[in-house]
Parts: C-alpha cells; sequence; structure tokens
C-alpha cells in the first residue's frame, strides 16, 4: 500500500490540534502542496498564511514559540531551509526556540520543476546546526510518528518529507525513536542504511544480491541528527562492507553521519549513493529522475557489489 508523506503531515497536525492548543501552523503560499490546508480547515483562527516570505515565516514562528505556542512551519525543502536560514540558524537554533520545521517536496520529488525546486542539500544544512533534529521518515506512517513525536518535545526540529506516493514499510506496532536504525532486512555481508524512499529501493536491491549469494542487511534513518551510534558501530561490526543511499548530496547527508561514526573506530569500505555533487533537472515522472540519478536497485546492487570487492 502506498500513502503520500505530505497527507500524513496534514491529518496528523489536524489531530493533534484537537487537544493540544498550543499548536500553530505556518505556510508560505503552499499550504495545498504541504497539507497544511487540512490545519487552516481545521482550525483557521491557528493557522497564519505568511505569503512567499520564507524569511518572516521563520522569525514569526521564533515569536510565536516565546509566547508559549507550538509552531510548525513548512514550504518546498529547497525553500524551507534555503531561503531562510540565517533566520532559522539565528533565531531559531542559537535561542533552541520549540519550532517545527517541514521542508515538503524533498529530495528529487518535485520531478516536473527542475534543479530550482529540487532540495539535494537541506539535511546537510539543517544537520550542521547546534541544537537542531533533524529527521527523514521512511513512509506516511513514520511522518505520522515523527511530527507527534515533534509535537511533544521541545528544541527546533526539521522533517523532510517527499512529494509522492510512497510504499507503507512501517509496521503498525513499531514506535519511533529518535536515533534508532531499524534493520528491514538481515544480512551478514554488507549494511545498506538508507533513508526516505531509498529504503524501499535498497529492499529491492537487497534481493537481486541475494540472488547472486550477497546478503545484505538493509536499515532505515529516520533520524539524520542525532543518531545511535553504539547502534551504527554494531551493525557495522557485523558485516564486511558499508553502502549509504539518501535522496540528496552524497556530501553532508546521511553518508557523513554514518562515517563519522565508523571511519574512526573500523575500517570498513564505504561506498555512497546520491546526488554526485549535482543538480537535479526536470523529468516526465519522478521514476524517469531516480533512474537518472542512479537511485535504482541496480545501482545500489552495483554500489555494494564495489564496496565488498
Amino acid at each position: 500500500m502506498n500513502k503520500n508523506m505530505r497527507t500524513a503531515y496534514g491529518e496528523t497536525l489536524v489531530e493533534l490540534g484537537k487537544t493540544n492548543k498550543r499548536i500553530v501552523v505556518l505556510d508560505a503560499d503552499l499550504c495545498k502542496s504541504t497539507m497544511g490546508i487540512l490545519f487552516e480547515s481545521a482550525y483557521p483562527d491557528r493557522f497564519f498564511e505568511m505569503g512567499i516570505a520564507e524569511a518572516d515565516m521563520a522569525s514569526v514562528a521564533a515569536g510565536l514559540s516565546l509566547t508559549g505556542k507550538i509552531p510548525f512551519f513548512a514550504s518546498f525543502a529547497v525553500f524551507v531551509p534555503g531561503r531562510c536560514y540565517d533566520q532559522i540558524r539565528t533565531n531559531i537554533c542559537i535561542p533552541a526556540l520549540n519550532v517545527k520545521i517541514c521542508g515538503s517536496s524533498a529530495g528529487l520529488s518535485d520531478f516536473g520543476d527542475g534543479s530550482t525546486h529540487q532540495s539535494i542539500d537541506d539535511i546537510a544544512l539543517m544537520r550542521v546546526l547546534p541544537n537542531m533534529q533533524v529527521f527523514s521518515p521512511v513512509d506516511a506512517a513514520e511522518t505520522s510518528q515523527i511530527v507527534e513525536y515533534m509535537a511533544a518535545n521541545e528544541g527546533p526540529m526539521y522533517i523532510r518529507v517527499n512529494r509522492n506516493d510512497v510504499p507503507i514499510l512501517t509496521p503498525p506496532e513499531q514506535d519511533f525513536v529518535p536515533g534508532k536504525v531499524y534493520t528491514k532486512r538481515e544480512g551478514s555481508d554488507v549494511a545498506i542504511f538508507a533513508t526516505g524512499i531509498m529504503v524501499s529501493i535498497a529492499l529491492e536491491a537487497a534481493d537481486d544480491l541475494a540472488k547472486d549469494g550477497l546478503q545484505a542487511k538493509v536499515l532505515n534513518v529516520p533520524t539524520i541528527k542525532p543518531i545511535d551510534e553504539a547502534s551504527v558501530l554494531s551493525i557495522c561490526e557485523e558485516v564486511k562492507a558499508i553502502v549509504t543511499v539518501e535522496e540528496h548530496s552524497i556530501y553532508g547527508g546521511l553518508g557523513d553521519a554514518i562515517s563519522a561514526i565508523v571511519a574512526p573506530k573500523l575500517a570498513r569500505r564505504h561506498v555512497r549513493v546520491g546526488m554526485q555533487d549535482v543538480f537535479g533537472t526536470s523529468a516526465h515522472s519522478y521514476p524517469d529522475l531516480l533512474e537518472h540519478y542512479g537511485f535504482t536497485p541496480k545501482a545500489i546492487k552495483r554500489a555494494a557489489e564495489e564496496a565488498l570487492a
């Protein structure tokens, strides 16, 4: 079954808003896309349409948090954090305010609008900021869990969500634990750490690797910062090589986060699957774009074979 993360984001905020009157939502002229419109319809007095003014939106959210509100603000991930990085850094992260940020249509998922609307650097921008937690859910179910966590806990937090419907991989009985790395498939040869939609593609790659006698352990990493370092090290001790897969630049994201944990302590070959220091482009469909940039089972399989060579 497939479901949309953006819808899960909006629906979860509406549900939380029933009992938590402190929650307010801000949007930058894109509420029909981010699904902030669902909150606006339910609670119009707690929704703020800021127009195409992302920097102002971030600053207003900071001010609202100082009054005791729990502001969630959203736009396309290329615009938030891109157009308001200074305000996030100075007004939200330095004072560690209780502000929640959603980067919608993340990665290449806005396939039709090209490089100006595709965020290949948002994880890097948010991960480097002190006090900021960074989340990249695998599916709509995990998106809901993370939004619930964001609303219930203090401090600056960023979640990136895909524009398109994606497979549901989160079991109903699984709880979200920040920092936890979730095993989606066992294997002893190579560990494939993936985040977002790349987890489902990594699972397909693992099936293909198994046909050649190679066993891949597939991990879902929904929390880019912080990560359970002890767990990552334990996983990597049990395999011969590492692959990281992210719909983001190979610089500054999941690959760097895993490398920073493992490289000082273990000698493991590490191959990164991601945007290879290039911008995105327009395409007729999302699968076309994923194919073009190597976000496919075949490419991940090839990366695993290279890591094991």
